[in-house]
């Protein structure tokens, strides 16, 4: 399917691949590709998803990169729970209950 200039986008690109990344980081984070995604009406015309092209943001501002989405909704999210920080507050809480209950 393509997609007319002037569609809602996403587009993806690499700022940094993981070799441009600078020593001052950590290993995990420089081990991966600094990313950007960013929303705006599209100005290539008859793209399809996985096409270079140029999009023009709210503040009118031109960006390249790759179409990922169109009509892409508004969200946003922390990522799936780690099952040992759930169980960090309840154990938290239980450890100064017992802190309070040997110093009274």
């Amino acid at each position: 399917m393509t997609f007319q200039t002037g569609d809602w986008v996403r587009i993806h690109s690499v700022i940094l691949t993981p070799d441009e990344r600078t020593s001052a980081i950590p290993k995990e984070t420089r081990g991966v590709p600094l990313e950007m995604r960013v929303k705006g009406w599209l100005v290539t015309a008859g793209a399809s998803i996985g096409d270079a092209v140029e999009i023009r943001t709210t503040l009118g501002r031109s960006y390249h990169g790759t179409l990922e989405a169109v009509n892409p909704p508004y969200g946003h999210d922390f990522a799936a729970a780690i099952p040992e920080l759930l169980r960090a507050g309840e154990e938290l809480r239980a450890m100064l209950a017992e802190a309070e209950g040997e110093t009274t």
